[in-house]
This record gives C-alpha cells, structure tokens and sequence, in this order.
C-alpha cells in the first residue's frame, strides 16, 4: 500500500483438480465420471494435441507461469482467488453431477505458490466429493496455511467473512458466497448444524441487504470491503438484470469491489458510484484447453486484476487488467493480437466503461 492506494489482486476461477493434477507431482486416482471422458489424463493429451508436449511432473509455479511474475512486479497488498476445485483423496463422487473436480492434497502448493490472502471456496465445486470431500478440503487447505471463506463446517463458518490486516492498520474484510444460478445444488448449503457452502437461494434486494447488515456487523469504520459472488452461467456476455440490481445494492450498502465469478471467459465490468464491479472474471488456471466448442469467446485467454482503491473510501483509483494465455497448461503473456482482442471485446460489451490498451501491453480501465 503507497501513496493512500490498496491493490489487490481478483481472478477467475482456479480449478487445479483433473487435468492439472495430473501432471503435478502428487496425481490422484485419474478415474472420471464423465460422460464422454473417463480418465482426467485425457485432458492433458487434449492440451498436448494443441501445443505439444507437457514435461510432467511438473513443479507447483507450472500452472501460474507468467502470473507469478506478474504478482512478483505488482507486489499487491492482497490475493484473492476462486478455488474451484476439492481437494481430497476421496473417491465418494457426489451424485448428479455431471462434472467432478478433485486435486490431491499433497499438490497444494501448487496454490500456496501463488500466495492467496484469501481462497474462496463458495462455487459449485467444492462439494464434488461430498461432505467428507469438503471437510478434507477444509482441512487440508489449513494445514498448508491458507485461509478459506465461503464454505465452513457449519452456517457461521461458511458465513464469516475474512479480515486481512493491510499495512497503517487499516483492514480488508472479504466475504465470498455462491449462488444458486451457477449450479450449486440447494442441498449443499451450510446449515447450523451441517458443513457446506455460503449459499445465496436468489439475488433479490432482500438477499442483498441480509449481506450488507451481515457485513455492517462483522466489520467496523474504515474497513475496505469485497464481496466475492460465484453466480450465473458458464457462457454469454449477457449480464442478467437480477445480478445487477444485486451488485448495485451491495454498493448501495457500502460495498467496495464485487468480484463475480463462474463464467469461464471475461463478463463486462462497470464503475458504478466509483466502484468497481466485475461481473465474470473469467477461467485463470484450469485443463480446458482443447476443448472446443466455444471458440468465439476466446477462453483460452485470462486476465489477472489488480485493483487499486483509495485507502481512506474505497473507491477505485486504477484498474489495470494483464491478459495472459493458456498454453500447455500454463500461463503466458498474451501476444499483442490477442490483447487487443480483449481490450477490443471487454470495451464493447461493458457498462459504460471504456478499455483501452496500454504500452506495456496491460489493459486499463478509461478514466479509473
């Protein structure tokens, strides 16, 4: 934090389970139930077949690759990132479901590398092994060091937000939840009595302001505050009109950054009373590459955020946005054709927010 500037870094989902773990030095049992594929090493021939040889086992940094050095430049003062993935060793494959994701234990520092402040698990994966797989999840992830939010043993702890402490004392309250829109089953929802997510039935008004008073009483004056939502489809740069109204009544109620995740490529952002709200970040780390299907949206490119916010209100001071590009299961700087196809699509479809392209090949919010 300098010059009375807070930056941190958002980014799309994480999913270092299947194809990933695969290739990391810890891989777990391969097995799938999938409809069409049913070994996770079939993800890595599909990447291959694009770009040629993976070096498996490969080091935890692998996945990151570029976005390591990115951090290292950016030195932000806080890290949150989407874990879309359990992490377990289990093998009780929650029933309908049509895609499980799971990393090995022993393969965390493969997200201990990257060095998340904060790792969210409220999204529709975290329970793809069902309780005893969110409870080794939970476990695990403690013993690594690395703090959670948005899933916990029980309501209160699913529900609690996370405080990080910044540097002149001041604090960064985080609070993740995952809506029901993004495919999380109702019967994963944490309840007093048993573990599962931070689950939104609805993003109506009332929904909104139960989390601004939920927040209110957790935080105290002078607080920065995230609210990261795992919500909506996959595809699509259409915005639903009910995730709108929600962000904006969360920053009705003093919210500083909505962070939205689930869409697996970027969704438009908008400054709304100076604050920033990101729709979609899009996929960061996953095995996708190689599938095809959804080629118009240009998947295989990433963003990493890095958010500045005025210390003393919270509002945005900066945005910049750094593409990158998956590429053997890995990440790496994006060429100059491929960013300003980003800068070119998240210009055209955001709310009133202009993009434009940096010289040092970031992307920059107009007038943020």
């Amino acid at each position: 934090m300098g010059d009375g500037v807070v930056t941190l870094f958002l980014c799309g989902d994480v999913m270092l389970g299947r194809g990933v773990d695969q290739i990391l030095a810890h891989p777990g049992d391969p097995a799938l139930r999938e409809a069409y594929i049913a070994d996770a090493r079939s993800y890595v021939r599909l990447a291959e077949s694009m770009h040629g040889p993976v070096p498996a086992p490969v080091g935890p940094s692998w996945p990151w690759g570029g976005a390591l050095r990115v951090l290292e430049e950016a030195a932000p003062d806080a890290r949150i990132v989407n874990l879309e993935t359990a992490v377990t060793s289990g093998d009780t494959f929650a029933p309908d479901k049509e895609i499980h994701y799971r990393m090995h234990p022993a393969n965390l520092p493969a997200l201990a590398v990257a060095r998340p402040d904060v790792t969210v698990l409220a999204n529709n994966h975290v329970l793809d092994f069902g309780r005893s797989g969110l409870l080794e999840t939970l476990d695990a992830l403690a013993r690594a060091g690395l703090r959670t939010l948005g899933a916990g043993r029980d309501a209160d702890r699913a529900f609690a937000p996370a405080v990080v402490t910044l540097s002149g004392g001041r604090r960064l309250l985080v609070l993740a939840l995952g809506a029901r829109s993004s495919g999380i089953p109702s019967g994963w929802a944490a309840t007093a009595e048993r573990p599962g997510v931070a689950y939104l039935p609805d993003l109506s008004r009332d929904a909104a302001d139960a989390v601004v008073r939920h927040l209110r009483r957790a935080g105290r004056a002078g607080d920065l505050t995230v609210v990261s939502v795992h919500w909506g489809s996959n595809w699509g740069f259409h915005v639903p009109r009910e995730q709108v109204r929600f962000a904006h009544a969360l920053v009705d109620g003093g919210v500083d950054v909505v962070h939205g995740h689930s869409s697996h490529h970027p969704r438009p952002l908008e400054v709304y009373r100076d604050r920033l709200i990101l729709y979609g970040c899009g996929d960061f780390v996953d095995d996708y590459e190689g599938i095809s299907g959804y080629e118009e949206y240009r998947d295989d490119l990433r963003l990493a955020f890095l958010v500045s916010l005025a210390a003393d209100s919270g509002r945005l001071a900066g945005l910049r946005m750094v593409p990158l590009r998956a590429r053997r299961l890995r990440l790496e700087p994006a060429s100059r054709a491929d960013r300003v196809w980003l800068r070119t699509t998240l210009d055209r479809i955001s709310c009133g927010a202009g993009v434009t392209l940096e010289p040092d090949g970031s992307l920059a919010l107009t007038g943020a």
